[in-house]
C-alpha cells in the first residue's frame, strides 16, 4: 500500500479537471484520472514526472457499472483511497424546459446528479477507513434559475443536498460542494454558442462580456481550492457548499 494520499478525479482530460490532475500530481499523489475517452487522459497522463503514479480510467460517470469499476481499479492499483473529486459534468441539453429532450434532460441528471452518487456510494468503504474526503464540484447555478439550463440548475441543486446528506450519514468522511466560480472552459463556449437561443439577452450579455473582458478564471485558479479540499479540508467544513473564493479554503501549497 502506498503512504501517497490516493486521490480519484473524474473529468480529468481537459479545463479544471486538467489543471487539478497536475496540481494533485505535483503534490505527490497518486491519481486515478477519468474521463468518457482514454485519448483525452494521455496529455496528462504525459505530463507526470513518474507514470507509476497515474492511473488513467475510461469510463461514463452516468453508468453505475463503470463508477464500480473506477473505484475498484483505483484501489486495486494504489491499495487505498484518499479523496474521491467529482468534478465531471455537462451543461446541455441548453434549451427551454418545455422544449427539452427528455433523453438528454435525463442524461444530464446521470451525469451531474447520479454519477457523484455511484462513486461516493462505491467509495464510501474505502473512505471510511482513511477518513477521507469527497468534493463534489457544484455550481452557482445550483442556487440560481437560469433560462434553458433546467436539467444544469435542477442536477447541481440535487448535488448540493446530496453533500449534505453524505455529511450526515459519512460523519468520518469530510464532504463539501464547490463552486468554482465563471471559468474558461469549454462549458462558457457552448454558453455564448447556444445560449442566444434560450437566455434573456440581458444573461447572453453578460457572459459574452466576461469572455470580452477577460473576466473568466483560468481553470486553475479553482483546480487549486478542489486540490486543497481534497487534501486537506476539516470535517468543520463537511456539507457545506463553497465559493472558491471563501477564506476558509488554504491554498494548495
Amino acid at each position: 500500500m502506498t503512504d501517497r494520499p490516493v486521490v480519484l478525479l473524474t473529468g480529468a482530460s481537459r479545463g479544471i479537471g486538467a489543471a487539478a490532475a497536475r496540481q494533485l500530481l505535483s503534490r505527490g499523489c497518486n491519481v486515478a484520472i477519468v474521463a468518457r475517452s482514454p485519448k483525452g487522459l494521455e496529455a496528462v497522463t504525459a505530463e507526470a514526472a513518474r507514470a507509476e503514479r497515474v492511473l488513467s480510467l475510461a469510463g461514463d460517470v452516468a453508468r453505475a457499472s463503470d463508477c464500480r469499476r473506477m473505484i475498484d481499479d483505483t484501489v486495486a492499483r494504489f491499495g487505498r483511497l484518499d479523496a474521491l473529486i467529482n468534478n465531471a459534468g455537462i451543461l446541455g441539453p441548453v434549451a427551454r424546459l418545455a422544449d427539452a429532450a427528455p433523453d438528454a434532460w435525463h442524461y444530464n441528471l446521470a451525469v451531474n446528479l447520479m454519477g457523484p452518487f455511484y462513486l461516493a456510494q462505491a467509495a464510501i468503504p474505502h473512505l471510511r477507513s482513511t477518513r477521507g474526503r469527497i468534493v463534489n464540484v457544484c455550481s452557482g447555478a445550483a442556487v440560481k434559475a437560469i433560462e434553458g439550463w433546467s436539467a444544469y440548475c435542477v442536477a447541481k441543486a440535487g448535488l448540493i443536498h446530496l453533500t449534505r446528506l453524505l455529511a450526515a450519514e459519512e460523519p468520518d468522511i469530510t464532504t463539501v460542494a464547490l463552486r468554482p466560480g465563471v471559468v474558461d472552459t469549454g462549458m462558457q463556449t457552448l454558453i455564448r454558442k447556444e445560449g442566444p437561443d434560450v437566455m434573456t439577452p440581458a444573461r447572453i450579455t453578460h457572459f459574452k462580456q466576461l469572455k470580452e473582458q477577460d473576466q473568466l478564471l483560468d481553470p486553475a485558479v479553482p483546480a487549486e481550492k478542489m486540490t486543497w479540499l481534497a487534501l486537506k479540508a476539516p470535517p468543520a467544513l463537511s456539507g457545506m457548499f463553497l465559493d472558491y473564493d471563501d477564506p476558509r479554503i488554504g491554498n494548495a501549497d
